[in-house]
C-alpha cells in the first residue's frame, strides 16, 4: 500500500468528496499510474484568499482509499485553476471515503514532523508543481493521528 498526497484546490476537494473521484492531467500519467486499489489519498489544499479580510491556510481536507485502477474519462467534473484552458483531468481513480477532516487539518503545524518535507523553511517546494506525491507511512500515520486531535 502506498500513501499519496493529492494536491487540489478547495473547489476540487469538494468534487473529490462528493463524487469520490480523483483526476489528474495527462502530464501526470507517471504519477497516477503508480496508484492502485488499497492505496490511500490525503487531499491537500493550498492557501486561498476568500476576500480582502479572509485567507484560508493550507490544509488537508480528508482521506480516501483508492478502489480502482486508472481509467480515462473526459467528462468535465473538476474546477479549473486559472490558465489551464480546457483541461478536464481525464486520468482518474475511484475512491471510497475514509474520513473527512472537519475542520480541515492545518498543514503548517505538521511540517516540523513530516519526513517527506526535508526543507522545513521552503516546504512548499515539496508540493508545488505536482498533482500528487507519495508520502512515507510515518507521515501518513502522523497526519491521521493529528486529525483525531480536537481542533478549532
Amino acid at each position: 500500500m502506498t500513501h499519496w498526497l493529492a494536491i487540489a484546490n478547495r473547489d476540487n476537494a469538494a468534487v473529490i468528496e462528493k463524487k469520490l473521484i480523483w483526476g489528474v492531467s495527462k502530464r501526470y500519467v507517471n504519477q497516477i499510474t503508480k496508484t492502485g486499489p488499497g492505496d490511500t489519498l490525503l487531499v491537500y489544499v493550498g492557501w486561498e484568499v476568500v476576500d480582502r479580510d479572509t485567507t484560508l491556510p493550507p490544509a488537508i481536507t480528508g482521506c480516501f482509499a483508492i478502489t480502482s485502477v486508472v481509467y480515462e474519462d473526459r467528462k468535465k467534473i473538476f474546477t479549473l485553476p486559472p490558465g489551464l484552458g480546457n483541461e478536464v483531468f481525464p486520468l482518474r481513480v475511484r475512491l471510497t471515503l475514509i474520513e473527512i477532516f472537519d475542520p480541515p487539518l492545518e498543514f503548517k503545524p505538521l511540517i516540523p514532523r513530516l519526513a517527506f518535507i526535508t526543507n522545513k523553511k521552503q516546504w512548499s517546494g515539496h508540493i508545488r508543481g505536482q498533482a500528487m506525491r507519495t508520502i512515507p507511512e510515518e507521515d501518513y500515520a502522523y497526519i491521521m493521528k493529528a486529525a483525531e486531535t480536537p481542533r478549532d
